[in-house]
């Protein structure tokens, strides 16, 4: 049985995150994005599993996907999967000082780095709506 309510809430959430990484990067607020990028996709992969009832907690994009695959039976490009690798990485170093020997997080992120996260997340995003589509015979 699937929960569509939960899922578009998980999911417009997402999209929301999305957006406002989109203008921190904008803005040159590069760590945020990046910050904001991993949030996006955390938050789409738990609308898939908050959908399908078998919501999980956790914030490594890894373990979120890697549970997706063994508890739908789903197989998982390497590009996805390379994704939430790199998007990992950026939930904490982007936002404690205490992470770097020197100086803030904000002094460690480029544009370069911030453009690609929020490719990511948008890859991320997509792939789960269309999973999501697949699963729920509604594509």
């Amino acid at each position: 049985m699937f929960d569509e309510a939960e899922y578009l809430r998980w999911i417009g959430s997402a999209h929301k995150t999305l957006e406002s990484a989109q203008r921190d990067h904008e803005d040159g607020d590069y760590n945020w994005a990046c910050f904001k990028a991993h949030q996006a996709a955390d938050k789409a992969l738990k609308a898939i599993l908050w959908g399908v009832g078998k919501p999980k907690t956790g914030h490594s994009l890894v373990h979120l996907l890697s549970h997706i695959a063994q508890e739908l039976g789903v197989d998982v490009s390497g590009e996805v999967r390379e994704a939430c690798m790199a998007l990992s990485k950026f939930y904490t170093i982007t936002r404690y000082p205490d992470a770097w020997s020197e100086g803030m997080p904000e002094e460690y992120f480029s544009a370069r780095e911030s453009e690609e996260a929020l490719r990511h997340a948008k890859m991320i995003l997509d792939w789960v709506e269309g999973l999501w589509r697949k699963l729920s015979g509604k594509g």
